[in-house]
């Protein structure tokens, strides 16, 4: 892939990366391809319609993930346009799978918010956003299915202001929706989108003056007359569009349209990549490392196992920070001390990959890895400074793990080490047996995708003894962890995968009962922020 034309800018200006977050079915997957399309990426969009669907969308490859059509991991697209090189981070849409979606956020620039117009703001896109915030990344959203009916369009924006803690800007404007959907009008740019599913069909009139009465010809005078009423209130009373409130995630710019009719996409993605940031400098413990810095540096924010099935390979995905990467390479890996030659670099559509020579800040790289990268590592040219760790966030479901073939022992170990390395599944583990491990996952589907993977992977049936527990919180005290108080019948102290205590709660009296009782305790739902016993 040919570098786009920078001119005297730094090659990392040009780079463009990001994050679609929403709830499953909001659209994403249809999103993604249809810019997709629009870089040139691919010819025609996959279809996700059911386990049965003959074609499978671009970004869904692993083998549980086309037999269910969704998304359960993270893959990264990438394609050229405008000038830019665009990196999506296309994260699992299911609802069951957000904890990987909350780590890939932490190697994106910026994040579309996807929102179904006839439902609004969903549980898991709060979760997410959630994530977004702590970041502090710019967030842009996208109302999508506006060729059916939904929710009004003021109420949508009413809603993401009073459930996310945002306030919003829309950059365009519906006019109708459902079956009278008419098309958009860019509020800046005085200009109406006629609705039409057919990218070559697109018709663009210049509506400068909305009080024009040839508008009402256009629209008639219903939508004109609705039209002239929402963007005056818009302009009155709404809030206006400030790029400084967007890059510190305060504002939201907002687009509407239609994914799967492929409406309002190409005008949402020409303002994104225009609003959207470069990457940006990134604190390490040694201090601030910039994008444009001379030496390569990167972490490693994400480990898939078996990509390809034939060669049992593990791939680390890195994001790169700072730098110019080059194929063969010698690197710092900073948590091992160990210099280390990064001679089979790889960039990733789905499962295809091909090989990279050459690759700047902002952009997602997978390396070979032989057992050696754990998530978080920080990978440098020169130095021993390092990333932030990566956080683990609170499963809300747990089960004991077993395997009942004692002879598949050795494979079964290797499997919930991998997955857990991958962060397919977190692992506890009790202080005083050690050889029992408790696994939490976000969703419940998570359990079914491990036993999965361990089946077919690692040739290991497991099974799985549910546990009542709903909250994991890890614990941060200066007492030894035996004399805090807490319901033993309600609670289980635990060890995480960094040997961090963790405490598990079946209800939230538990959790407020154990906090009531200990001064100077403190339970956090992630570990962002707390040390490892173990050394990285």
């Amino acid at each position: 892939m040919t570098q786009p034309d920078v001119h005297s800018a730094p090659v990392c200006m040009t780079r463009r990366t990001f994050a679609i977050i929403s709830h499953p079915d909001a659209g994403k997957t249809t999103l993604t391809e249809k810019l997709l399309l629009f870089g040139g990426a691919i010819r025609e969009a996959g279809a996700v319609k059911g386990k049965k669907a003959r074609r499978h969308a671009t970004s869904d490859w692993m083998e549980i993930e086309k037999q269910r059509g969704i998304s359960v991991t993270s893959t990264v697209l990438q394609f050229d346009y405008l000038g830019c090189r665009v990196n999506i981070l296309d994260t699992p849409g299911h609802e069951d799978f957000s904890e990987d979606t909350y780590r890939t956020l932490a190697a994106a620039d910026s994040a579309v918010m996807l929102i179904d117009a006839a439902k609004g703001v969903e549980p898991q896109t709060i979760k997410l956003f959630e994530v977004c915030r702590m970041r502090g990344i710019p967030i842009f959203t996208f109302i999508n299915k506006l060729d059916r009916q939904g929710k009004d369009p003021l109420e949508l924006l009413e809603e993401i202001e009073r459930v996310l803690g945002i306030r919003s800007c829309p950059m365009n404007w519906p006019i109708g929706m459902g079956p009278d959907f008419q098309g958009i009008y860019h509020r800046h740019e005085g200009r109406f989108e006629r609705f039409t599913s057919r990218t070559d069909d697109m018709v663009s009139i210049a509506m400068p003056d909305l009080d024009d009465p040839a508008v009402a010809t256009i629209l008639g005078e219903s939508l004109h007359q609705r039209l002239q009423e929402d963007v005056l209130l818009l302009d009155v009373a709404g809030d206006p569009f400030d790029p400084d409130l967007v890059a510190l995630g305060k504002l939201t710019p907002v687009y509407f349209g239609s994914a799967i009719a492929n409406f309002g996409v190409e005008s949402f993605l020409r303002s994104f990549l225009e609003l959207a940031p470069p990457p940006g400098p990134r604190e390490t413990d040694q201090g601030v490392v910039r994008p444009e810095d001379e030496r390569f540096s990167g972490f490693v924010f994400k480990i898939q196992a078996n990509m390809n099935p034939a060669h049992r390979d593990r791939v680390a995905f890195v994001r790169i920070c700072s730098g110019r990467f080059e194929r063969g390479m010698s690197v710092q890996h900073v948590r091992t001390g160990k210099r280390i030659a990064l001679s089979q670099p790889q960039q990733f559509f789905g499962q295809e990959r091909e090989t990279v020579d050459e690759a700047y800040a902002g952009d997602i790289i997978g390396i070979f890895d032989p057992g050696n990268f754990r998530i978080g590592d920080t990978l440098c040219e020169r130095g021993s400074f390092r990333f932030p760790p990566l956080p683990l966030f609170s499963p809300e479901h747990f089960a004991r793990v077993s395997v009942p073939n004692a002879l598949k022992y050795k494979q079964f170990h290797k499997g919930v080490a991998q997955l857990s390395e991958e962060g397919a599944i977190q692992v506890f583990r009790q202080a005083n047996r050690t050889e029992d491990m408790i696994l939490g996952a976000v969703g419940q589907l998570q359990f079914e995708v491990f036993q999965h993977r361990m089946r077919v992977e690692y040739g290991v049936d497991v099974e799985l003894l549910r546990l009542p527990y709903a909250y994991a919180r890890w614990v941060e005290t200066e007492l030894p962890i035996d004399e805090l108080q807490f319901d033993r019948y309600a609670s289980l102290v635990v060890k995480d995968q960094d040997d961090r205590a963790v405490m598990l709660f079946q209800t939230e009296f538990a959790i407020n009962w154990m906090l009531e009782r200990n001064a100077g305790l403190t339970l956090h739902t992630t570990s962002y922020g707390l040390s490892s016993s173990v050394e990285h």
